[in-house]
Formats: C-alpha cells, structure tokens, sequence
C-alpha cells in the first residue's frame, strides 16, 4: 500500500549532511518526496510503500550522519502528492505547519576537515589539492560564517562564491559526498589566499602561502586568518622569534600556545616528539572541536634556554598548550612549514581577536612583519577553545571555535527567555528559554571600546541565530562591572546575582542535567579571586550550602587586608604583606627593594586597604612568599607558577614538608578557613620551594574535606577559577576518596567565570520561584 507520510526532525541537524543523507536512503528505499531546511529543523515528506516508510524512519533515527544530534522526530501522515523522485529544496523552501519563530534552532558548529578532505588535500592528481578551503558536508566553517538560519548557502559567507560547473555538477550529483554541501568550493570558484607585507601584496594560493612558510622559517611573524580570526604566529623553537613576539604583544611571560603539524596515523606523532599526551588528552586534541590541550610539562626545545628561560612558550610553568591544525590552510601551513608554530590570538593584549583583514591590518601593525590573508568572511569571530585534563577528563576552560555555542538541555523549564551578561574577565553570555540553555563562545574582557563592541555583537547574535528575543536579563551583583552597568541600561526587567552563588548553580544545574543523583542540599566550594559578596565585600573564598535559588553561605576564609587595594591583583607581594600584618609577622614578606614603611602605616590606618576573603589572593600571597611571583603581567600568573612549583615536588605531600592542619573557626555563625598556620611552613627557607609549595597545595586540600566532612555534606561540589588548579583539585578528589566524600565537578561548563553566565541564569529563575 502506497503511503505519505510527513517528518520534521529537530536538534543539531542542519550543516551536518543531514538532507543529503535522507536522499540517499530514500533512493536507497525507492521513496520519493522531499526535504529542506526550515527554520531550525528539517522537514520532509515521503512517499511509497508502509514498509519501507518504516524502515527509512527507522535507518533516520539510528544512522544519522556523524556530526549530527537527533532531539525530536515528529511524524504523522500527509496527503499524496504523486512525487516521481526525492528532491532536496533550497532552506525554507518547503512549508512548516509549525511555528517558525527559530527556537528550535541548533546551530551547527565549526568542524576540522575530514579524513576524507585532508587526502584530497595532498594527492596531487585531485583537483582540490592544496586548496587551503576544502570542505565537504561533513567538514568545514559552520557558524563562524553563518548570518542567518536556515541552514544554506544563501545564509553564509559563501554566498558571494558561485560554484563553477565542476562543483555545481558534485552539489547536485546524490552519488557524491558534496551532495548539498553548502560551503564547498574549489580553486576556481572559491575564497583566495593573500599575503601582504610592507604594503606589497603578493596573490594566489600558492604564492601566499609560500611567502608565509619563507618568512615563518626566516624568524618572522605572521598573522594569520583562520576559522574564526587570526592567529599570531611564529617559529616556536626559534628563541629570537618568541622573544619579538613577546616584546611586542607586550606579553613577558603568559603562556603562548603551540600548533603542531598533524602526522601519523592518529595525527599526533609530531607532537609526540616533544610531548606526552595521556589518553583523555590525546582524546581532545584530535576531537572535532581542536582545542589548545594544556599538557604537563614543557619539552626542551621549547623553554628557552639561550635566552634566559623566561623568554619561553611557557615561562616558569609546568605545562604547555598544544593544538593541532583546525582548517585546511592551518594543515598547509604546518606541513609546509615542516614543525610546531607558535599560535597565539591576533590581538593586542586586553582586546578581542582581530577577523577581518583591514582591521587585522590597522590593529597587527608593530607587532605583525607580515599578514596571510583571505577573503571568505567571518561572521561570528571565535577564539580557540582550551580544555585541561584534570582527574582524568578533559574539561572546557574556555569555549570557542569548534565547541561554541554550546547547547544545553535543561532537567527543568524556564517561564520565559533570560539573557545572562557574565563578569567583566573570561565573559561569556547565556540565553534560555523553555528547557535548553546555549552559552556563547568566548568573548573575553570587557574592559575596553572592543572588548564591549565584540560582546554585543555576541548577544546579537546568539538572539538572532536561535530566533529568541530575552525578556529578562541577569547579571553580576558587582556594580563596577561593564556587563552590569550594560544590563542596567537595557529596558527589560533585570536580576542581580551574587557571583559564587552563580558559580553554586552552573555546577548543580550541570550535576543535575547529568542524570546523577544530585544531594538535595550541595556544598559547593566557590574559591576564585573575586566576587562581590551580598555584604558589598570581596569574597573568594566561599562555601556554600543549598541548591539554586536558597544557597547559604555556610563558610568562608579568614578575611585579610589588602596594602593599595586593587593594585594587589597585579602585585601579589602586597598580598603577602597584607597576609603576615594580619598575623602579626613584622618584616616578613617585604621584597627586596620595597620600602614598606609608609605602607604599613596605610594598612594600620585602614587607607585603600580592602579586606578580602579570596582564596585566589590568598595563592597570590603564597607565590610571593616564596619568591616565585612579586609582580604578575597576566591574570593568574602567580597561582600557575605556585601550582608548577609544587608539582616539581612529586606526587607525595608528606614528602615533601607535609599537610598542616587549617582549622575551620566558627566566628558570628560562619565557619572561617584560618590560614595563619601556613604561614611559619611558606616562610621556612631552610625548606625547598618545591615542598613547601605542595604543603601548601595539601593543606587546602584537605581543609576542603574536612569542611564537607564536618557538616555531612552529601556530596563537595567544587567551582570557581581557582578549581582550574588541576594538582588542588587532584588533592582534593584524593582526600574525598579516602574519607569517602562524594566530589563533584563540572565537565561541559567551565568551572571558571566563562561559565559564570550559565549559572547567573540558572540562579535567577530559582531566585525568581523561591519565595
């Protein structure tokens, strides 16, 4: 019996290959009928004999192309139209009998070029051999160059590209992997390749890249424009380059990430020859995504030796970030290149990623000798994403190209959509409605014309994309911070949210989505360098008890002064001074060539001197304390260089000085983490800096046991950016396993404050149903 039945498939289903894979197994059933893009679905009809409608329903569910993820499959039965063939129409081209307001949308993300791509790319008899933008239906830019949904080749940066008649006869033929491929292109059709220095521009492909291999290999710079903007790049083991880059990024010591060619069977045995990768980080380097990897330990060649050793890729830390190529033109470049190339972002430090090539040009200049160039555009710019191993999985440290937006399926419902704005550093931004979540790629710091500029167009562009349109926007409690004072300005209603409670309900919500069992009260560790605390203090070293919407602040760490206020967070031996008046240790902490005189009598004065009950700060003044930090040049420096310190000890802290017991004092209701018995074991010199840095590693450690342990907590919910300490949070998870505490951590949201936008919306819809 001959039968018509209609089907709309929701989730991430466009930009995927789907269409293409439904024409070929309804040829392969002998159906005929039709399949477009709608909306943020895809919806077809088919018709021919019940059975084999069955069993093409069937194959649909259980055989969907790689890179997709099925939601919802709706079907019901639907007039016979006397289609003759299976045809795929243009996006939107078949009529929705649903609502087509986009919020079923899923976007598709940024994929690395397939196997089958990467051979076309080196055989020399293939036509797109060495065509720096190969693609197919399952590779290539997705949402970096999407401006608007449906998915289609009208809707993206390609659209100014029209296929020659070779692509034109692979996109229509249903036998050919670039059937429907919206972003295909060749040599001849497609976006070109450009190089430019000293206002000489060089054209083609070929050329272009030639000229950057040349200079690359001569010690130059060269920014280079990519999936979602440019990197800076450079010889990563050419001492003199990585010195120039640094001088002029103005960039002393944070970390530099390296790009490695991809080789071998499995892609990384090039970077095998310098590093180690354990199996969950081999797993995310060569995941779709490409994130930087932050692996242990920093190979030789790379450290800087020659000239002075902070000059390096990583200076006086215990790890490095590696990537593998992530486009067409990066595996080019690599190849030709013949070894791993420093890929830092294309922008001046404090400022967003440069995407297009005038603003490249004008923003590169004094830093950049020479600028690779193309003309596809990039819509949406995106960093790359970083993910560190930290007992035993690979967790996001900042979303980006490859894994942004990331889309959630929320255990509860929203009652109406809810923009979330983040913090002022690491921002992101969220956007809810109904049962689903998407957090935005990484947008960076807001603190200047750009940094603002780029995170508008980020909210922009998760509303339009998704086709939702918030009705509620919740930010940060801080007063100070960019986002807030943008939120204020908005006309719609708004919610403040304490920052750590924030960080409490990412972690639960996460927990929860999980399917686990979640206790009904968590504690939740909340340790990171600031939020502004409902007493309008610094706070940062917090405990919190509860669930979204009713957390109690149920501990916290011994409050201390900090000497010059804000200046602390760039200074950390103001942290250490701070940290010893408040113990009554005189002359201790005072670094060489500081007269702390007059300072002192500022702190005894209480004149800009913050009290703070930051566990970051409190790492800050550890790192100065044992002389590994006194002045920081970038965010976190002197908690890594802590971190890597105490690393170099081995695995063992007994061996190394061993664990002093912090006890938890209670003082007005609130149990406070004393620090002061830290303090005689930071200042013992006659120790080595290796174990006293461990010790100190340990003690933490177990004080976050022992808290959860002494108010019979269900489960120790760890969050904030001081959880990014891979070697804490390893302590800590050993001390749980031995008292037998059940730890908890997020694995897909960031535990620092780029996830700090998922948890403000969280929280405010909890706040909002509490009372």
């Amino acid at each position: 019996m001959i039968e018509a039945r209609r089907f709309i498939v929701e989730g991430r289903v466009q930009g995927v290959g789907f269409r293409p894979f439904l024409a070929r197994l309804a040829h392969g059933f002998g159906l005929a009928g039709e399949v477009a893009n709608v909306g943020g679905r895809v919806e077809g009809v088919v018709e021919g004999p019940a059975d084999s409608i069955q069993a093409f329903m069937h194959r649909l569910r259980a055989e969907a192309p790689a890179g997709a993820s099925i939601r919802a499959l709706h079907e019901r039965p639907d007039e016979l139209r006397g289609f003759d063939s299976f045809s795929i129409h243009p996006a939107g081209a078949v009529a929705s009998p649903l609502p087509m307001d986009g919020s079923g949308a899923h976007l598709p993300l940024d994929q690395p070029p397939c196997p089958a791509c990467l051979a076309e790319l080196s055989d020399p008899h293939d036509r797109r051999c060495h065509h720096p933008f190969i693609a197919c239906a399952a590779c290539g830019p997705r949402v970096s160059m999407m401006a608007a949904m449906p998915w289609g080749r009208a809707h993206t940066g390609m659209a100014g590209f029209v296929l020659c008649p070779a692509c034109r006869r692979e996109f229509h033929d249903p036998s050919d992997r670039r059937f429907h491929a919206e972003a295909i292109a060749c040599p001849s059709c497609g976006p070109r390749l450009w190089f430019v220095r000293d206002g000489a521009r060089m054209e083609g492909d070929e050329a272009a890249l030639a000229e950057a291999v040349a200079l690359l290999r001569a010690g130059g710079l060269v920014a280079v424009r990519g999936v979602g903007g440019y990197h800076l790049m450079c010889d990563a083991r050419n001492a003199y380059a990585v010195a120039r880059l640094r001088e002029r990024k103005h960039r002393p010591s944070k970390p530099l990430a390296v790009m490695y060619p991809w080789a071998g069977a499995d892609g990384l045995a090039a970077l095998r020859r310098d590093v180690a990768p354990g199996p969950a980080e081999a797993e995310a380097l060569v995941s779709a995504a490409r994130p930087i990897v932050l692996l242990p330990g920093t190979p030789a060649p790379l450290r800087g030796e020659g000239w002075g050793g902070e000059g390096g890729i990583a200076p006086g830390l215990a790890g490095i970030g590696v990537m593998l190529p992530s486009s067409p033109l990066h595996h080019l470049l690599l190849a030709d290149f013949g070894g791993p190339l420093v890929a830092t972002s294309g922008n001046r430090s404090g400022e967003p990623l440069a995407s297009r090539p005038e603003e490249a040009e004008a923003r590169l200049a004094g830093i950049a000798d020479a600028f690779l160039h193309h003309d596809r555009p990039i819509l949406w710019p995106m960093d790359d994403p970083v993910r560190r191993v930290i007992a035993g999985r690979a967790r996001p440290l900042r979303l980006g190209r490859g894994d942004a937006p990331l889309e959630l399926d929320l255990p509860f419902a929203l009652d109406r959509a809810w923009l979330a704005v983040g913090g002022q550093m690491k921002n992101a931004v969220a956007l809810g409605w109904g049962e689903r979540i998407v957090l935005s790629p990484h947008v960076g710091e807001l603190d200047s014309p750009r940094g603002l500029a780029r995170f508008a167009h980020t909210i922009e562009r998760l509303q339009a994309l998704h086709g939702v349109g918030a009705e509620a926007i919740a930010h940060d409690m801080h007063p100070g911070y960019e986002a807030t004072r943008w939120a204020m300005e908005q006309p719609l209603p708004t919610r403040a949210v304490q920052h750590h409670a924030a960080h409490a309900s990412a972690l639960y919500a996460e927990a929860w989505m999980d399917g686990g069992a979640v206790p009904a009260d968590m504690l939740v560790l909340a340790w990171d360098g600031l939020g502004f605390g409902e007493d309008g203090g610094l706070w940062g070293g917090e405990a919190l008890l509860g669930r979204p919407g009713r957390w109690r602040r149920v501990a916290s760490l011994r409050p201390f002064r900090l000497p010059g206020g804000e200046r602390a967070a760039r200074e950390p031996w103001r942290c250490a001074l701070g940290l010893c008046w408040e113990a009554g240790l005189e002359g201790a902490g005072v670094p060489v060539g500081v007269d702390a005189g007059m300072l002192r009598q500022a702190w005894a004065r209480g004149l800009n001197t913050p009290a703070t009950r930051s566990m970051g700060r409190l790492f800050d003044a550890a790192a100065a304390l044992l002389g590994l930090c006194a002045r920081a040049s970038h965010e976190g420096e002197a908690a890594m260089r802590l971190e890597a310190a105490a690393m170099a000890c081995g695995p063992s802290p007994a061996g190394a000085g061993g664990v002093r017991e912090l006890p938890w004092l209670e003082n007005e209701g609130l149990l406070r983490l004393d620090w002061a018995p830290l303090l005689p074991m930071l200042l013992d010199a006659s120790r080595p800096v290796a174990g006293r840095a461990m010790a100190f590693h340990a003690s933490l450690a177990r004080a976050a046991v022992r808290l959860a342990m002494r108010l019979n907590a269900e489960g120790l919910g760890l969050s904030g950016g001081v959880m990014q300490n891979r070697l804490l949070v390893e302590l800590i998870h050993a001390e749980a396993e031995r008292a037998g505490v059940r730890l908890i951590m997020p694995s897909r949201v960031p535990v620092n404050d780029a996830g700090l936008a998922f948890g403000q919306l969280v929280e405010a819809h909890f706040m909002e149903h509490s009372s």
